[in-house]
């Protein structure tokens, strides 16, 4: 026979029990939340780390790097020559051509925002320095960009010299975390991290992307070329990760820039 005694201990014994059990439960769910929070912190951080120094935003490096937010840092690569001489008109508005593998893509450059950046690239692509390189990353998380412009198609070449930043109050005032919108259809320029150290790297922004704007903003893709981008943004990576390689090759055949 069971006392009154023993059942009052057995039945504290047993909300003891419960209590801890849900305690327990409260603390696994707590970590895994955690977790999860954490995971999704590193890769954003990691995608756009990425793109300053190996990828989207870096341009004259000889390691490779992403944004404030991608890879590990990359020293921008010494001039060996000098920026070239003005010869555009500063009133008028480009249009860059590049005929990939994946389809055509146009932008617009209004060289009244972007004087140096339009004169760097008019200069480049009548050399045919554009002609037959690679798009080397795509980045399908935190940032939606599609890098080019890189000769070595390696995330670490670039012209031999670095052009000023512009407009880079063109798309608003910056957020709490210090980012403001590059809007889809959007080409801008990428660097090393550092202020003025864009070279002839650029990026293709295919959806709404958060960036700090540290990014010389000098195009606006056609509705075409966006179109392009999608498919191949749709495609992924070659590695099946959030940052790297398109899985879908795009090779710029022929860059020209044209007066409007």
């Amino acid at each position: 026979m069971v006392t009154s005694d023993q059942r009052r201990r057995q039945l504290a014994r047993e909300k003891y029990e419960r209590q801890q059990k849900r305690r327990a439960e409260a603390r696994r769910k707590t970590r895994q939340r955690a977790a999860v929070i954490g995971a999704a912190v590193a890769v954003v951080v990691a995608t756009l780390v990425g793109l300053v120094v190996g990828g989207v935003f870096d341009k004259d490096k000889k390691d490779s790097a992403a944004d404030p937010a991608a890879n590990p840092s990359a020293s921008p690569s010494p001039k060996t020559s000098p920026a070239p001489a003005m010869a555009i008109d500063k009133n008028a508005k480009y249009t860059f051509d590049l005929k990939t593998t994946a389809g055509d893509i146009k932008f617009v450059m209004d060289a009244a925002k972007t004087p140096e950046t339009v004169n760097s690239f008019k200069s480049l692509a009548d050399k045919g320095f554009f002609d037959n390189t690679k798009c080397h990353r795509l980045t399908t998380s935190g940032i939606f960009v599609l890098q080019c412009g890189d000769p070595e198609g390696s995330g670490m070449g670039g012209p031999g010299y670095t052009i000023a930043d512009e407009n880079l109050d063109s798309l608003g005032k910056p957020n709490e975390q210090g980012q403001v919108i590059y809007p889809a259809g959007t080409v801008a320029m990428a660097n090393t991290g550092q202020p003025h150290s864009g070279g002839s790297q650029f990026f293709l922004v295919y959806k709404d992307s958060p960036l700090a704007p540290s990014y010389t903003p000098f195009g606006k893709i056609d509705a075409a070329g966006l179109k392009a981008l999608e498919e191949v943004a749709k495609a992924g990576t070659a590695d099946g990760g959030q940052d790297g390689a398109p899985k879908t090759p795009v090779t710029i055949q022929k860059g020209a820039v044209t007066q409007n």
